[in-house]
């Protein structure tokens, strides 16, 4: 800094002024300075500077990537938290580990990110416990099974399985079936997003007298059309489904076309908790519940970033709706003798 300093004829304590952006500076005097970085080979040390303040201003997004599959979904969480992040002065990193304790505090022993974020979160997720009993800040894009003192941001499942459920009945049906990713999800057992949606599923259907059943399915095109074969098999009174499973999508609208039915005159789709690109991609397209994907990832970084400068601030603990897209796979319910 010293030779930057002599070279740009400034003082070293501008130097610094103009590396920290700790001081306002002159365009003149910074275009200086920078000039004789650049002629000097001179590079600021980030990792120097953050343990000289205790900080990194890097935060982490734990995204299990070794038990669950990336979506479309899951990409809109990750942009969304990287810009809120950029915006709030700090830097998010990726990263794809699994959702085990041990991985954990590897992460939080190593002192290279200020917090953590965790997403695809289990019911009784052993990430938490970790991270609790650590001084390393989190917050939650999803809801454990005991929430207390935890911060968190989260679709409200409930309330969308219920709107869903809504929708169809008011036009005749009464034969449901849910459709999730289960079977592309035994490494993350009690994933919060299916635990929630079959519960509720299973209680809204018997409390309105409803014929529902469950069933899952891989996450895939192929597995689209696989449960499409079943569903024309196994389950000819089903008029409407409710479908957790994004990536099987299409695969499943297509499969049932070239079964034979019609939608929606035969059956009715909603996809839920989904995105409207991949809605878009089956023909016709899928009516959609879409995931707030973008603003959870804002939350989540908000959320995280509160308890990192403001530990003593109010607990954040909010859940999102799904917004409705109409497609052109809710229709009225036929009937059961056609």
């Amino acid at each position: 800094m010293q030779d930057v300093a002599n070279l740009a004829n400034v003082s070293l304590a501008t130097v610094s002024f103009t590396i920290n952006n700790s001081k306002p500076v002159s365009p003149k005097t910074r275009a200086k300075v920078e000039a004789a970085m650049k002629d000097l080979g001179y590079r600021r040390n980030a990792v120097g500077s953050a343990l000289a303040r205790g900080r990194t201003n890097v935060v982490a997004l734990l995204y299990p990537a070794l038990q669950h599959r990336f979506s479309v979904t899951s990409m809109q969480f990750f942009t969304s938290a990287a810009d809120q992040a950029r915006l709030r002065g700090y830097t998010l990193v990726l990263w794809p580990m699994s959702n085990e304790a041990e991985a954990v505090s590897e992460l939080t022993s190593s002192g290279l990110v200020d917090g953590a974020v965790l997403m695809e979160v289990q019911l009784d997720d052993p990430r938490v416990p970790e991270l609790t009993g650590s001084n390393v800040p989190f917050a939650l894009i999803g809801r454990t099974r005991d929430t207390s003192g935890i911060p968190f941001v989260d679709v409200d499942f409930e309330h969308t399985v219920e709107n869903a459920i809504d929708r169809l009945t008011e036009l005749g049906h009464t034969n449901f079936m849910l459709i999730d990713g289960g079977t592309g999800n035994q490494l993350l057992g009690g994933y919060g997003p299916i635990a929630r949606t079959r519960t509720t599923f299973g209680e809204v259907t018997a409390q309105r007298g409803l014929t529902g059943v469950m069933v899952s399915g891989a996450a895939s095109s192929e597995g689209g059309r696989a449960l499409a074969r079943e569903f024309i098999e196994s389950y000819p009174q089903t008029t409407a489904v409710l479908l957790l499973n994004e990536d099987a999508g299409p695969g499943f609208v297509a499969g049932l076309q070239r079964g034979g039915l019609r939608l929606p005159q035969d059956v009715s789709v909603i996809s839920i908790a989904s995105s409207l690109d991949t809605a878009s991609m089956a023909e016709p397209e899928l009516t959609t519940l879409a995931s707030p994907a973008d603003e959870l990832g804002r939350l989540g970084v908000d959320a995280l970033i509160e308890r990192i400068e403001q530990q003593d601030a109010p607990l954040p603990q909010r859940l999102v709706k799904c917004s409705f897209h109409p497609g052109s796979t809710l229709g009225p319910a036929r009937s059961l003798g056609d």
